[in-house]
């Protein structure tokens, strides 16, 4: 199944899983045993020498009940599903957490991604704050609220190895949320297609240490900045 082939590197995404591969399995059960059945009568009630062909309404008690029963029990699975779906629905989709670390700003365009993110002062919208292309960089182990827009078409924010997916629509700021629980580097994708350069829309998230993160948003604050330009300047 999917966890065995994609890394999990979010608090949510085994909820995710669960739900596709519980989709799948009943799924699968249900239509095997259709086809099995199917061929079985095929072979069953197949032409015989003398043998006249039988004509069925349908409603007959007994071809009721070979119909009614695993009728009723899809229809159980069907609740197992949605209930399943409706839980994970609700916890990555509407339950934003109540102490996020921070908030990051997301924007799609043709055919790129920008992110702000907050600078020394964890607040955003603040001078200090760090604008990147194609680059997500966030700390493992924390919890973050991002706002997604598009500056133009319907774009996809798509994180695989968070199973997040979210459209990104002209006009409006969408809510969501994420907590990274591996470091590394992943890919991030636009899941929409928006044009001509859809497929040249990658960027990348970097998961990082607290240590690390913290080094960075120093690396990029605006007294490091400045400093590193009067260098610049001195050297030459």
């Amino acid at each position: 199944m999917i966890e065995y082939n994609l890394l999990q590197a979010s608090t949510f995404a085994a909820d995710v899983d669960f739900v596709i591969n519980l989709v799948g399995v009943l799924v699968g059960f249900w239509g095997l045993l259709t086809a099995a059945v199917f061929f079985y009568l095929l072979f069953r009630f197949r032409h015989k020498e003398g043998v006249g062909a039988e004509y069925i309404t349908g409603e007959e008690a007994e071809q009721k009940r070979f119909i009614n029963i695993p009728h009723y029990l899809i229809m159980v699975c069907d609740i197992f599903i949605i209930v399943a779906a409706i839980q994970v629905w609700v916890d990555v989709k509407q339950r934003l957490p109540e102490e996020p670390h921070g908030t990051i700003r997301i924007t799609g365009q043709q055919w790129a991604w920008s992110f702000d993110h907050p600078g020394p002062d964890g607040l955003l919208d603040t001078a200090d704050d760090i604008r990147t292309v194609e680059e997500l960089r966030v700390q493992v182990g924390k919890s973050y609220i991002f706002k997604l827009e598009s500056r133009d078409v319907l774009h996809n924010f798509s994180v695989p190895v968070f199973r997040l997916k979210q459209d990104a629509i002209p006009g409006r700021v969408i809510t969501g949320w994420f907590e990274a629980t591996e470091t590394g580097t992943y890919d991030i994708q636009c899941a929409e297609i928006c044009g001509i350069g859809h497929g040249l829309m990658p960027a990348r998230i970097v998961i990082e240490s607290a240590e690390d993160h913290a080094a960075w948003i120093a690396s990029k604050s605006p007294t490091a900045i400045a400093a590193a330009s009067t260098g610049a300047v001195n050297a030459n």
